[in-house]
């Protein structure tokens, strides 16, 4: 124990009086967006304090419990940039956990080649390598933090997050909200040669669709073009997709509402993300827009990208449309093998 008996019986009388309600202790890999989350926490209206030394969360704590203190909600960033001070961590955990002071803890996670990646991006030095290379400190931290992280509430994985997507995803699993009357349904499109959808609930594979990229006056143009809507038309398998889509999402849409599900997030993808994914996101958006039991978003990952893919099937593809349950993914076997985009990468 770090703190001793006295202090501790003392302070456990003060957590039971005060009016701390939420402590978050987050911490993570550096890159893995700790700085994201702690945004999240103040526009929340949390107290919220960064680069905190472990041991010195104990001095936090005994002003946050203190007679006049009015703090109902707090957040503290500790991380290895608390240097030696990091291995008193779990004790202060621990601590708080004999006091009965209500805490979580949140830890960033994300793959070693997107911090890599991060950290390439802001040219700055890494806190467990100043004085050596990236790569290097990526591993010094990730050796150090890997007990952390089996203590931690929840662990959230920011590899290909998007930094909204980020924020929505600890919103989601830390912030009270009230329950739920309309479910908020995002429709995304996006370009399976710039990587996969990431925080989808449901995706649809549509490469099997005529391509208007090998149309040289449909190739500059997008989805919402009503040029490249008729040329996705022109077989008529664009309408019966619809025929069966659009009957199962009218199923789907009050079980998640029933369900207590808050956010809902359809990805649309075709091989650049330009022209079919597009065209069907935005129908879907008018179509849904007009039921009072959803709130309609629609969002285009990668239509501004410049149409020069040269992977994608001339023929179109053919594909079966089977029924999606949530989580499942409609997709067909293909050979756009491609790197994850990088846009938009999260700092912190």
């Amino acid at each position: 124990m770090m703190w001793d008996m006295v202090d501790a019986t003392t302070l456990e009388r003060a957590a039971h009086e005060s009016h701390l309600e939420d402590l978050v202790v987050i911490s993570g890999y550096s890159g893995a967006g700790k700085s994201t989350a702690m945004a999240v926490f103040e526009d929340a209206g949390y107290f919220c304090v960064d680069n905190l030394p472990p041991e010195m969360i104990r001095a936090l704590v005994e002003l946050f419990v203190h007679e006049g203190s009015k703090v109902e909600r707090a957040a503290v960033v500790s991380d290895v940039r608390g240097g030696d001070y990091f291995e008193a961590f779990r004790a202060v955990l621990d601590d708080l956990s004999t006091l009965g002071l209500q805490h979580r803890v949140l830890f960033l996670d994300a793959d070693e080649q997107s911090l890599l990646t991060r950290y390439k991006e802001t040219r700055r030095r890494h806190p467990a390598a100043p004085g050596s290379s990236v790569t290097s400190g990526v591993a010094a931290e990730r050796a150090v933090l890997e007990a952390v992280k089996e203590r931690a509430d929840v662990v959230i994985d920011s590899t290909g997050l998007k930094t909204h997507m980020l924020r929505r995803k600890i919103a989601d699993e830390f912030l009270p909200r009230a329950p739920a009357t309309r479910l908020a349904v995002t429709l995304e499109s996006f370009g399976f040669k710039h990587g996969p959808a990431r925080d989808a609930d449901l995706v649809l594979d549509v490469r099997f669709l005529p391509n208007p990229h090998y149309e040289a006056a449909l190739r500059p143009l997008t989805g919402h073009d009503a040029r490249v809507v008729a040329y996705i038309e022109r077989d008529g398998r664009l309408a019966q997709f619809y025929e069966r889509v659009v009957p199962l999402l009218d199923f789907l849409l009050p079980q998640y509402v029933a369900e207590g599900k808050a956010h809902l997030t359809i990805a649309i993808g075709c091989t650049g993300g330009r022209h079919r994914s597009v065209a069907i996101a935005e129908h879907l958006g008018e179509r849904y827009a007009a039921r009072d039991d959803v709130l309609v978003e629609v969002v285009h990952r990668d239509a501004d990208r410049a149409s020069g893919y040269g992977d994608a099937d001339p023929s179109g593809g053919t594909s079966e449309l089977a029924p999606l349950g949530a989580g499942d993914a409609v997709t067909e076997d293909g050979d756009d093998d491609a790197t994850p985009s990088e846009d938009d990468r999260l700092s912190g």
